[in-house]
């Protein structure tokens, strides 16, 4: 069955872009875990489109058809993780070309791009991006073939313009790449603003259940080299997603929009309470009137800002990490966008790039919003 294409998210997530098991009538799409697909005695293929399952498996497929329309996408590709996206995309650069990427995005995107740039001889250029006259600035002079942007920013929740961002990265003769994690495609899709490739560690928001890992790369130019290029790279290296993980990901989709509607509306009323609490010297929630990102991200963001806001306390290491370890119903544990609510002492896990001591970073999962506020009232004191 396929689904009208003017519904909203909710019911293209619902009805998992309209899949049913017809052999049996399942409502649930149904999962095949082979490896490889056999051929009849004249060696012709039972299923034209299913060969091997590196680049062919039916669950994938649909998993990729129900993220490009929540994307507003034409094609979009699944990888093992979010990393394995971004890696793909990179991959399709020639040596000496260049790269102007944000600074203070996800310190494995950041540390990443800067050893494979220096192994392949490309220049990158790092940029606060947030600040539209730089980044317009660094394309001018660098000419870059790929901009790469984190909006919002994890964890400093920087939003950038992604309309001009697009400009200025096509007045350059480059492509821009938006790493849209943190928003998810129910609040946020890049690609109607301007972009060329959005990407997802649908490891956080998309799944939203703490137990799959997978990327995602979606484009409105499934035609273009560069899309045709991570295609190929991702077939020939491998960097593919299995059934299973893929089945368990449209599985967490189907709940998406509902999830990250209560998410941010606790997160919003979490980031209200802690910029007026007496032990909190600042709070980074693109939702809150105060941070400096908040009009960019009201204009290019629907339906709210999100579940991930970051923290400072008074003091230092010691009296952040006494925090952290009151806290009864936040887990403490990495990552972002599942059900549970997270917290992190980011300066713990990476100690040497600018984190400060007193930051705590939170995911807001879809716990009762005054259960986590009263947690967070106990921790703090």
């Amino acid at each position: 069955m396929t689904l009208p294409n003017d519904l909203k998210p909710s019911t293209i997530a619902a009805q998992a872009g309209g899949v049913i098991d017809w052999p049996s009538g399942g409502v649930v799409p149904p999962m095949q875990p082979s490896t490889t697909f056999v051929r009849d005695a004249d060696y012709a293929l039972v299923n034209p489109d299913n060969i091997y399952s590196r680049d062919n498996s039916d669950i994938v497929r649909i998993t990729e058809t129900v993220l490009a329309r929540l994307e507003g996408a034409e094609e979009a590709l699944l990888f093992p993780s979010g990393m394995a996206a971004i890696a793909a995309l990179v991959r399709t650069l020639p040596n000496g070309a260049t790269i102007v990427v944000q600074s203070g995005i996800y310190w494995g995107t950041t540390k990443w791009l800067r050893d494979f740039c220096a192994r392949r001889q490309i220049s990158l250029h790092e940029v606060d991006a947030s600040d539209a006259d730089a980044l317009e600035a660094a394309c001018a002079a660098h000419r870059p073939e790929l901009v790469f942007i984190e909006t919002p920013s994890n964890p400093w929740l920087k939003t950038v313009d992604i309309a001009r961002a697009a400009k200025c990265a096509h007045q350059a003769g480059g492509l821009l790449a938006v790493d849209s994690t943190a928003a998810t495609p129910v609040l946020q899709r890049p690609l109607e603003l301007g972009c060329d490739i959005v990407m997802h560690s649908a490891t956080k928001g998309i799944n939203g259940h703490s137990d799959v890992l997978a990327g995602v790369l979606a484009t409105s130019a499934p035609g273009a080299k560069t899309w045709t290029d991570i295609k190929a790279d991702r077939h020939d290296a491998g960097a593919v997603i299995g059934p299973f993980e893929a089945w368990l990901l449209l599985r967490g989709m189907r709940t998406l929009p509902l999830r990250v509607e209560r998410m941010s509306r606790s997160a919003q009323q979490i980031a209200e309470y802690l910029s007026a609490h007496p032990k909190v010297t600042d709070v980074y929630y693109p939702g809150l009137e105060s941070h400096p990102g908040h009009a960019v991200a009201a204009r290019q963001m629907q339906g709210g800002f999100g579940c991930l806001l970051s923290f400072l306390v008074e003091g230092g290491a010691a009296e952040a990490l006494a925090v952290v370890g009151r806290l009864r119903l936040f887990h403490r544990a990495t990552s972002l966008g599942g059900v549970e609510s997270l917290v992190e002492h980011r300066h713990t896990i990476e100690p040497h790039t600018g984190i400060p001591p007193s930051l705590i970073r939170v995911s807001v999962g879809i716990e009762d919003a005054g259960d986590l506020i009263a947690d967070l009232e106990q921790a703090l004191g």
